[in-house]
């Protein structure tokens, strides 16, 4: 069984890597084409976007998830019950996006004020990208249908579509010297915009012409399971996405510049998170199907462990060799490259906690979501407001690393209490501690000034053999494994 979710991790993994890459193009162009304090408006925006998807989308993703698997587990007619329940589940989460859109509509030069200075002059971006949420919260959950349904295929075309129109549309206009007009960085949003509309129209025949209508009498029982995990979602994109707010108004000189700086480097790390991106994909449905309880501890342990093998292989490869990584943004923004590291480390545990999370959303307690994601909130407040008056981005990186730290802490602490899995721990800590203890011997080479053409050979043997080593504990035959991801593709 875990085998097939390899496989479907392998299949959402490419896919995306490639669609991200296309999207990756981006980073190295804005940062080349629009300054720090310019480009800081579009971290800024692309902050607070998923906060806006998180809370229209309800936590609707996992309940359709978990009432799809309880319609094949009941029998009868499921296909009219699947049908029932994503017709409901589509129909609120656009109604909220339409409301959303036109509260945006109205409100624009309030919110334009609240957001700051820089976008007072021109509040149609907060309209343009209110358009965006409306768009893609309403491409959500057919998204998730595709997923729930096993069409790996037709998902990852859709979203490459809408990549690749985003990149391109973006692309075609600096070619067209838009970015250097006044409305300047809005035709990165009008970009998005295009390619959301054309996905939207895109997704709609995979619904089978499905109205969405909402039952209210099924959405209050899927709302009594999803809303712990919209309050915990909502939680935790804030943790996730804050720091950026902080540094906009807690730095206090130049904060839009190192909001720029900060948004570019962490766009360095998206490979780290461009793989828990596709884990979470593919690991989603997979473990809230209606798998007995001994097989779903079995498999969500040793999940764990391979997950932080793959982290720790994709920590190693990025922060050893982050000076090359740095030449993907611009001249200006290399200056931070320093704090990646710590930004992967915390995406690392960002993973971490996902894998934890698997098993309270299987036994339907999602009201432990909360008190996860409000802990980590709480250390991410407090941490930004110690630090990023003093340290600014680099603040911003350490509060983002402790609160990942202490949801992970209290998430294994909930499961050892109410859902006691025997996660292989000792083989784990040995996998982070021998990585970490190859990444300090890399900082001991470079500090030793041996030459950039030694350093990248010492990194490159470094890697190699971290990776040696697991796949020879592990007793991983490789040749395998890629032919039978290779069978499924």
């Amino acid at each position: 069984m875990l085998e097939k979710l390899a496989k479907q991790t392998a299949i959402y993994g490419i896919s995306t890597i490639v669609g991200r890459f296309l999207s990756y193009l981006l980073t190295p162009y804005y940062t080349r084409v629009f300054g720090q304090a310019e480009y800081g408006i579009i971290t800024d925006i692309y902050a607070l976007i998923p906060f806006a998807l998180v809370v229209l989308t309800m936590g609707m993703e996992s309940g359709y998830f978990r009432f799809a698997a309880k319609a094949d587990a009941a029998g009868g007619d499921v296909q009219a019950a699947k049908k029932r329940l994503f017709s409901t589940v589509w129909g609120i989460t656009s109604l909220a996006a339409f409301v959303f859109f036109v509260a945006v509509v109205l409100l624009r030069e309030k919110i334009a004020v609240a957001m700051g200075e820089a976008y007072v002059a021109h509040p149609e971006y907060v309209v343009i990208v209110g358009a965006i949420v409306m768009f893609d919260v309403a491409s959500c959950i057919p998204f998730s249908r595709l997923r729930e349904q096993g069409r790996a295929g037709r998902f990852v075309m859709l979203k490459m579509l809408n990549i690749v129109l985003q990149t391109g549309l973006a692309f075609a206009f600096g070619a067209m010297g838009l970015f250097a007009t006044e409305f300047g960085v809005g035709w990165a949003f009008v970009a998005n915009l295009a390619a959301s509309v054309i996905t939207f129209a895109s997704i709609l025949p995979t619904t089978n012409r499905t109205v969405p209508k909402v039952d209210w009498l099924l959405l209050a029982t899927i709302f009594s399971y999803s809303l712990p995990l919209l309050v915990s979602g909502v939680a935790g994109t804030a943790n996730e996405f804050i720091d950026r707010q902080m540094i906009k108004y807690l730095v206090p000189e130049n904060a839009m510049a190192q909001l720029g700086i900060y948004g570019a480097i962490t766009k360095i790390a998206v490979v780290m998170m461009l793989f828990t991106q596709m884990y979470r994909l593919a690991a989603e449905p997979f473990f809230l199907a209606n798998y007995r309880k001994d097989d779903f501890k079995a498999m969500n342990a040793a999940a764990l462990k391979y997950y932080m093998i793959a982290s720790m292989l994709i920590f190693l490869g990025i922060a050893l060799f982050k000076d090359l990584f740095a030449l993907i943004v611009g001249r200006d923004f290399r200056q931070g490259i320093f704090i990646l590291p710590v930004v992967l480390g915390a995406n690392v545990l960002s993973g971490v906690w996902l894998n934890l999370s698997f098993w309270y959303k299987r036994e339907e307690r999602t009201w432990l979501a909360i008190a996860v994601t409000f802990v980590g909130l709480i250390f991410t407040v407090l941490c930004n407001i110690v630090l990023v008056p003093k340290y600014g981005y680099y603040g911003a990186a350490l509060a983002r690393f402790a609160s990942e730290a202490a949801m992970v802490g209290v998430s294994y602490w909930l499961n050892r209490r109410y859902y006691p899995t025997r996660y292989p721990m000792a083989r784990i800590v040995e996998y982070v501690a021998v990585a970490l203890a190859v990444y300090a011997a890399s900082v001991a080479v470079e500090r030793a000034e041996v030459g950039v053409a030694l350093q990248y050979i010492v990194n490159l043997i470094l890697v190699s053999g971290y990776a040696l080593y697991v796949v020879r504990r592990e007793r991983i035959d490789v040749a395998a494994m890629v032919r039978s991801i290779l069978r499924r593709g």
